[in-house]
């Protein structure tokens, strides 16, 4: 491939094996992946985080991946992306920054993982819903969300090694069958 990379975002709920996936394609594809910033600013506060951290996370997160893309030859991976901070803004606090918004329109993605529910939950002092209920509410949020981006959407189920290999599947698919 030339020219930019292709950016392959990991979405879904809560505890469902984003981080774990994205560095396993970033060691199979021997490309870069993006953290998720929200982890260590999170970590770093001595208190709740509040809606105004949204912002800096959301700002954080962006200069991660734009930094991480100048290290990218085909791929960037990305464990997360905007349309997080926006369901996690609307939903605890019913309202989203117009940064977030703004950049949601700007920025350019190629493919998306939304990772299912279907692995158990793992608690995490970060992590704010374990209910099964809940995990569907997000997973189908974020399903409705995607599908309005124009952008393919492969849903990514199953133990690691078959999420690792539905990824590759759908990546393989939608843009480097001639690789």
């Amino acid at each position: 491939m030339q020219g930019k990379p292709k950016k392959v975002v990991i979405i879904g709920p809560e505890s469902t094996g984003k981080s774990t996936l994205s560095h396993a394609l970033a060691q199979h594809y021997k490309e870069p992946w993006v953290e998720e910033f929200a982890r260590g600013y999170i970590e770093s506060l001595n208190r709740e985080y509040q809606y105004a951290d949204l912002l800096e996370i959301a700002q954080g997160q962006m200069k991660m991946e734009d930094a991480k893309a100048q290290e990218a030859k085909d791929l960037l991976f990305c464990d997360t992306d905007l349309h997080v901070i926006q369901v996690w803004s609307e939903h605890k606090y019913r309202k989203t920054a117009s940064w977030v918004l703004e950049e949601i329109k700007k920025r350019a993605y190629d493919l998306y993982l939304l990772t299912d529910i279907d692995i158990p939950w793992e608690a995490d002092p970060q992590r704010e819903h374990p209910e099964p209920d809940m995990r569907q509410f997000f997973y189908d949020w974020y399903e409705r969300l995607l599908s309005g981006t124009g952008v393919p959407v492969a849903k990514i189920s199953g133990n690691l090694q078959q999420r690792l290999a539905k990824s590759i599947a759908a990546i393989e698919e939608n843009f480097l069958k001639v690789r």
